[in-house]
């Protein structure tokens, strides 16, 4: 069985041949873009993205005006109006769990009253059970090193169990999200068992779903062989997922939900779709890109408070000398923030509690560091159409690290999260929808007669 999967993933001479061919036919010149005004991206030459629609579910608000023209500005994020920050305040002094209650606010609209968010409570939990046998026939089945891979292929095949799968009215796809909500941490970290037993050879845990437990004391629940875990875990984890469940319809992925949404598909295809998207490493893949650059930099930094060694790494990052060789600091820089992400700067006020609890003070003040000078270092290398700040990726993985999740999990905790905002953004996207999405690209290959094989050198 060994050597029949090394023949499937086996690169041969002359299939390392024919990609050169593939390079030399489809390279275009990029002075070519610049010509005909291509934006690159959906963005143009200062970073902006180009316009492509209209959303009422979030806002992300990195300028302001001053004397009639935009500049950088603090960023800010919006849920249906609300201001992130604003909201999770308000469950830090209330000391209250509020994946939930977001949820409801990015499905809805509205901020719920307390029967509301009850009755809401009790249909999601109601939804965390999967089909009879369906982590014996397919999660445990053939189990993948991705979880994000094996989350899609779990998506796809709720398919076969749903009966109303190709339902497009909004009262079916609202039902289809809020299972698919209740169901992606059971997929997922099934998921990662099945792989931690059968390719690890550790114990196999599968606990059974509860449902009085908010989702971010569940996944914990899910995940640890004790099910054990401290409120101030649960209520840092709580806070991750509302930080990463809705950012504009422009990312990666919700624009994919938007795409794939617009031709009128089933909601299993729209969300393997997405999760396909935010397994990206320059997507939702980037958090562990963060925290493996910082083990490689424990390793080669000597003084880690030394402000020079640090800004020596970083250059050597950036020159494609360190690290992963990609010329990147990963966590630093995003496409539309420039003077700070609102998430990261929320997720940090949390970081140092968890950096106490669990001793990792050292680790923090080297992040913190990096996050002081990475910004000066890449302005003094690279050419800025804007500011640079660190993103939510930068504190992620490392909040992750101190949970104790193992890396595997790192984007499918993600997807536990923006599955909200996926869901919202396909509501949309159905209760508007008129047109096909589909933009236009320029050919600018040659025109060619045909040639007889027998003419062909």
């Amino acid at each position: 069985m060994a050597e029949q999967s090394n023949v499937y993933s086996e690169i041969t001479p002359e299939i390392e041949e024919l990609s050169k061919q593939v390079v030399k036919t489809d390279f275009i010149d990029p002075e070519l873009f610049t010509r005909f005004d291509v934006k690159r991206g959906l963005r143009d030459l200062n970073g902006k993205g180009v316009l492509t629609g209209l959303t009422r579910i979030s806002e992300i608000v990195a300028t302001k005006e001053v004397e009639g023209e935009l500049v950088p500005a603090e960023g800010r994020l919006f849920y249906r109006g609300y201001n992130v920050d604003d909201l999770v305040r308000g469950f830090e002094e209330e000391n209250r769990f509020g994946f939930e209650e977001v949820t409801y606010l990015l499905l809805f609209g509205s901020l719920p009253n307390k029967k509301q968010l009850n009755d809401f409570k009790k249909q999601l939990f109601f939804y965390r059970s999967l089909p009879t046998s369906f982590v014996r026939d397919i999660i445990m089945k053939a189990p993948s090193k991705d979880m994000m891979n094996t989350l899609s292929r779990s998506v796809l095949t709720l398919y076969s169990y749903d009966d109303l799968a190709d339902d497009v009215s909004l009262a079916n796809v609202l039902r289809q999200s809020m299972q698919l909500i209740s169901l992606f941490p059971l997929l997922s970290i099934y998921g990662y068992q099945a792989y931690n037993h059968y390719h690890e050879g550790n114990s196999l845990f599968i606990h059974p779903p509860k449902n009085d437990l908010s989702t971010a004391e569940h996944i914990l629940y899910l995940l640890r062989p004790d099910s054990k875990y401290t409120d101030l875990e649960a209520k840092l984890l709580d806070i991750c997922l509302i930080l990463h469940m809705e950012h504009g319809g422009g990312n990666n992925s919700s624009f994919t939900t938007h795409v794939v949404s617009s031709s009128m598909t089933d909601t299993y295809s729209v969300i393997a779709a997405a999760i396909g998207s935010l397994k990206g490493p320059r997507h939702g893949g980037a958090n562990i890109k963060v925290v493996h650059m910082f083990d490689d930099m424990e390793e080669k930094v000597k003084d880690w408070t030394n402000d020079e060694e640090v800004t020596d790494y970083l250059d050597k990052l950036l020159n494609k000398e360190a690290f992963d060789n990609a010329g990147l600091i990963y966590g630093v820089g995003h496409a539309i923030y420039s003077k700070s992400d609102p998430r990261a700067v929320i997720l940090k006020r949390f970081v140092e509690k968890l950096a106490v609890e669990k001793g990792y003070e050292k680790e923090l003040a080297l992040y913190e560091k990096v996050e002081e000078l990475a910004p000066k270092v890449i302005s003094g290398e690279r050419k800025m159409y804007k500011g640079v700040s660190v993103n939510v990726d930068f504190y992620s993985g490392f909040v992750y690290r101190m949970l104790g999740l193992p890396e595997e999990l790192y984007t499918p905790i993600f997807a536990m999260a923006r599955i909200v905002g996926w869901s919202a953004h396909r509501m949309e996207e159905l209760a508007g929808n008129s047109k096909i999405i589909r933009p236009a690209y320029k050919a600018v290959g040659p025109q060619k007669p045909y040639i007889s094989i027998k003419d062909r050198t």
